[in-house]
């Protein structure tokens, strides 16, 4: 994710690719996860540990690449870092439970401005911090790792397990976030949610621990853009998608909607919407909104009939 996020993806030689070969290095020193574990290629990781199962996620979000501090302040970089990692744990339908937080920054830089804008995260998504570490610098990065839990017996909702015939939903507008930065950057005129949006993101931990509850077959939070991170789920899937439509939050763009990042929103896949929508309901949340199916032709992915791209951000390392 990054606010940068209506740039073009990096391509099959960008982070994804960067991440398997991480991977691979990582498979041959230290193995392989044991039966029942998660370990790297999903949002988040799921281990075992003598209470039950544990999650644990961690994010980064640096100055010029996730945030311009031109445009946002110090504590919405703050913010987004916890944000983002707790959100990674929703995406497994975990529960948040502690954090570290690394402060990586150039002297003379606000620490209190940045804390607060973590600790503000922490007290909204109940998730205590509890330790990090303070470096200096050549840019502000602050770098978040939290742990979660899994509630119940249900099996973490991991990108990997969609079938043909599910339905895929989200759980709210997209390209709100893509469209505050642009708000921000040109000086046009916008609702203000989308200026929250971009500075101030929301972690759906609550339509996690439903969707999981509910049954879903495959998750992923919408950090990068819907085109792009819905390519990886099919990928991991191993199934095509097909989409009627694509929700566009007030303010937006079908570009945005489509290739925008951060906007933190849950993209569902479920064999059962109906009971989806009855739990997310119980628990007094928004309808998901039902955008197309899994399909069985595993090289599909089309909107309204078209073709669509690996629209989003995606890193341009390795």
């Amino acid at each position: 994710m990054a606010s940068t996020a209506s740039l073009p993806a990096g391509g099959q030689g960008g982070e994804d690719a960067a991440v398997r070969r991480i991977a691979e290095v990582f498979a041959r020193q230290v193995g392989t996860p044991p039966p029942g574990e998660v370990w790297i290629g999903d949002d988040a990781a799921v281990l075992a540990a003598p209470s039950g199962r544990l999650v644990f996620a961690t994010d980064a979000a640096v100055a010029g690449v996730h945030a311009d501090l031109a445009l946002c302040g110090l504590d919405d970089l703050g913010w987004k870092a916890l944000t983002a990692t707790l959100s990674d744990i929703a995406a497994v339908g975990g529960r948040p439970g502690h954090a570290v937080v690394g402060f990586c920054v150039p002297p003379g830089t606000d620490l209190v401005l940045l804390a607060t804008g973590v600790a503000e995260a922490a007290s909204t998504w109940r998730c205590p911090v509890v330790g990090g570490d303070v470096t200096t610098a050549s840019q502000v990065v602050v770098v978040a790792a939290a742990t979660g839990v899994l509630e119940g017996d249900a099996p973490p909702v991991l990108r990997s397990g969609a079938s043909p015939g599910d339905v895929l939903v989200v759980t709210g507008p997209l390209g709100a976030s893509s469209a505050g930065l642009r708000v921000l950057r040109t000086g046009a005129p916008g609702p203000a949610s989308v200026i929250a949006a971009h500075r101030r993101p929301r972690a759906r931990l609550a339509e996690g621990m439903a969707a999981r509850r509910a049954g879903a077959t495959a998750m992923m939070d919408v950090s990068d853009g819907l085109g792009i991170d819905l390519h990886r789920l099919a990928e991991a899937s191993g199934v095509g998608i097909e989409l009627d439509t694509v929700p566009v939050a007030d303010g937006a763009t079908d570009d945005d909607a489509l290739g925008g990042g951060e906007d933190f929103e849950l993209v569902i896949a479920t064999p059962d919407p109906a009971r989806l929508a009855g739990e997310l309901a119980a628990a007094g949340l928004r309808p998901p909104i039902e955008i197309g199916r899994c399909t069985a032709e595993v090289g599909q992915r089309t909107l309204r009939g078209q073709p669509f791209g690996r629209s989003g951000f995606e890193h341009a390392v390795g």
